[in-house]
């Protein structure tokens, strides 16, 4: 089966990756709102959806950006938290990384889970210490719920990409 972007006649210009880019960043400000639980933790999966479509359409530099904007826009309408920017930058970033060296959507996605759940939850230990002056974090304690969001985003998104696939090379 072909992928996604192996097509030769798929490649963006820098004006539809920008305008992609919005329309993404768009989907996860309005998809934040739409979270369940699951084990404790908060699942919001669009994020995470977006980060994945992202880093296979757009690439490591443009998914990266994704992530930020889209978790800038969310904290300043008062949608998100500061944990928004490690638990989202990280995996788009590594996600693109991975995708972009090795062609291969299951790197796209471990980028994401591994991205978002270990260094995203690592990182976001700092920013509840010396940022939210919370003495109540530990270093790890963040790496379960992260996970639990991105893989259920990721997996959504393994979905969305096959089905794209299959409907654009049958």
């Amino acid at each position: 089966m072909k992928k996604l972007l192996k097509h030769s006649d798929y490649e963006m210009d820098s004006n539809k990756k920008l305008i992609t880019t919005a329309l993404f960043i768009a989907i996860a400000v309005l998809g934040s709102t739409f979270s369940f639980p699951i084990l404790g933790a908060k699942c919001a999966p669009v994020q995470h959806v977006i980060n994945v479509l992202s880093a296979i359409l757009l690439g490591p530099w443009y998914a990266l950006i994704q992530a930020f904007l889209s978790s800038l826009i969310r904290n300043v309408l008062g949608m998100g938290t500061l944990f928004a920017f490690p638990g989202s930058m990280f995996g788009a970033l590594l996600a693109g990384l991975l995708y972009k060296y090795t062609r291969k959507n299951i790197a796209a996605y471990m980028g994401e889970i591994i991205g978002t759940s270990i260094l995203g939850g690592i990182t976001a230990y700092p920013v509840a210490v010396f940022i939210l002056a919370s003495n109540k974090a530990a270093i790890f304690s963040f790496v379960i719920p992260f996970f639990i969001s991105t893989a259920g985003g990721t997996l959504l998104s393994a979905l969305i990409v096959a089905a794209i696939e299959k409907r654009l090379w049958k």
